[in-house]
């Protein structure tokens, strides 16, 4: 962490000068400049004087939350392969979010196994060729182009009826699969 870099852009914050922040701890311009340029270091209780006359304190300017993972490429993902299926995690450990998204494709005549009844909804959006999606042993057909989405409290199921590869994004919240 660079403590003069923080303690400035918290002064800038507060629209304070250094000067005018030097009055408030005693201390002189000369020294805040130094503090901020990291030329010299505060002892705790001057650093403590410094946060509260910004309106902060050790806690909160110790505090750094970690950076959100916002963008994630193919390499990242997390893929298995079994019984006609492609299964693509694109977002990886998905499973401690809300929501759950994975990329699925289904040779001709493959299906999922059955789902059974479980909080939670399901999205989807078909990439490429068709699926039927089976709930509650009801067929609903949905081709490339269109979309899905329903509540997971019945027994659902989606499989390839096509003579072709089905791709789709299926989102399921919370982390189901």
């Amino acid at each position: 962490m660079e403590l003069g870099a923080k303690l400035k852009e918290i002064r800038r914050q507060k629209n304070l000068t250094q000067e005018e922040l030097a009055d408030r701890c005693e201390l002189t311009k000369g020294y805040i400049s130094q503090l901020e340029n990291d030329l010299t270091s505060p002892s705790i209780a001057t650093l403590v004087d410094l946060l509260n006359a910004l309106g902060s304190n050790l806690s909160d300017f110790f505090h750094e939350e970690a950076e959100e993972k916002i963008v994630f490429s193919e390499p990242e993902y997390i893929e298995k392969q079994s019984d006609g299926m492609l299964w693509n995690w694109v977002i990886p450990n998905a499973q401690k979010n809300m929501m759950e998204p994975v990329l699925v494709e289904l040779d001709a005549g493959a299906a999922t196994q059955v789902d059974f009844p479980h909080e939670g909804e399901e999205f989807g959006f078909v990439l490429e060729g068709r699926i039927s999606v089976i709930r509650a042993g009801k067929p609903h057909r949905v081709k490339k182009g269109e979309s899905f989405y329903f509540t997971a409290n019945k027994e659902h199921q989606i499989q390839n009826d096509g003579k072709e590869k089905a791709k789709f994004l299926w989102i399921s919240t919370p982390p189901n699969f």
